[in-house]
């Protein structure tokens, strides 16, 4: 899964000059951060956020805030947030400490200028990840153009189920959000439960609760919901 997230991450050119702490720090993709002709919270605090109300095919629909909807523009974060990998720092002063992955990252709420919880002076020195979860992996990235495209949306699934019957399951998007996203509500909705529609219905719908659209994002919720369901559906396919 994490392979896959890389190789669809951006082209071979790119990736060979890349860096795993380059990619988790990466800014948002979003039009206006980049347009200084136009007003952004993240790039100039309270000069307003022109996604709102303008192109916002990009942006995200959970997660963001009157403040920014910017959506978090890796792949590889995505599925490190469902492996539960830990990002490991250093500060000036030589103090360690490790972050793990679903808190490193920043929703905007009323900071959006504020992109991760490292601290002034900390540089990322590694990143571990745990053994892995039992079950099957996939990661599945929904673009524009199949290559050297951000994702509308990505699903990053593992799954462990017996016959039809699902042990356990983390799932992880990218594309929806200011973050990498995962619900703990949607993964307990699938734990115990048959691998049918049902299920995924009900996984989905509370993986989804709270997405809102902003006009030009607006079908990225269907997308979301039909792209979860299709993942769910291969990787318990007996």
């Amino acid at each position: 899964m994490l392979s896959r997230a890389l190789l669809a991450g951006a082209s071979a050119q790119l990736r060979n000059k890349a860096t795993t702490g380059g990619n988790l720090l990466q800014r948002t993709r979003c039009s206006y951060f980049y347009d200084i002709t136009k007003p952004c919270n993240k790039r100039m605090p309270g000069s307003g956020c022109a996604a709102l109300a303008g192109l916002n095919r990009m942006n995200a629909v959970l997660g963001g805030s009157d403040q920014c909807i910017a959506a978090n523009p890796s792949d590889m974060s995505v599925a490190m947030r469902v492996l539960d990998a830990r990002v490991e720092t250093v500060d000036a002063a030589g103090k360690s400490r490790v972050i793990p992955i679903a808190d490193f990252h920043r929703l905007p709420g009323t900071t959006p200028q504020i992109d991760t919880n490292l601290r002034p002076g900390e540089l990322i020195t590694a990143v571990t990840l745990p053994p892995p979860p039992p079950g099957r992996q996939i990661y599945r990235k929904i673009r524009d153009r199949a290559s050297y495209a951000f994702a509308l949306v990505s699903v990053a699934a593992v799954v462990d189920a017996v016959g039809s019957r699902i042990r356990s399951a983390r799932i992880a998007c990218g594309g929806l959000a200011p973050k990498p996203w995962r619900v703990a509500q949607a993964e307990a909705a699938l734990t115990g439960a048959s691998a049918d529609t049902s299920s995924f219905d009900a996984a989905t719908t509370a993986f989804l609760e709270g997405a809102r659209g902003y006009g030009g994002n607006d079908f990225k919720i269907p997308l979301a919901r039909r792209s979860i369901s299709a993942v769910l559906t291969q990787i318990t396919r007996t």
